[in-house]
């Protein structure tokens, strides 16, 4: 698969100490595709806002931790992990690094067994 082009935009998480007084020093980094701008231009500012802090929210920190929300795909030529977010999904895959980095290669949004990205319908 080709290498998606990065855009310029990134987003860095500081570290935080939880209850417990365990330090999590692991901060992804987050990187956007190129592509990823068209797709966002597709989705309505609600969409786009939502989706963005969830983002912020799910993949600075444990990107690769199974969750209800967040699944590792079966091979496909989109990404290996997907963030769901409502009606919103997030395409991305993990670097471990150094530097740790998240890049988010695609974002759409699907409707029962209908997958849109960026005004395009995709099969899976």
């Amino acid at each position: 698969m080709k290498q998606p082009d990065k855009q310029e935009a990134t987003y860095e998480t500081q570290s935080k100490t939880h209850a417990t007084g365990i330090t999590d020093d692991v901060a992804y980094k987050i990187e956007f595709a190129k592509q990823v701008k068209t797709h966002l231009d597709v989705l309505t500012v609600t969409q786009r806002s939502t989706v963005l802090d969830a983002i912020e929210r799910q993949l600075t920190s444990e990107p690769s931790a199974e969750t209800r929300n967040r699944k590792p795909l079966r091979p496909n030529p989109i990404a290996p992990w997907e963030l769901r977010v409502g009606e919103l999904r997030v395409f991305y895959e993990v670097s471990v690094g150094p530097p740790a980095v998240v890049q988010v290669l695609a974002v759409g949004i699907k409707t029962r067994s209908t997958l849109r990205i960026g005004g395009e319908e995709i099969k899976l």
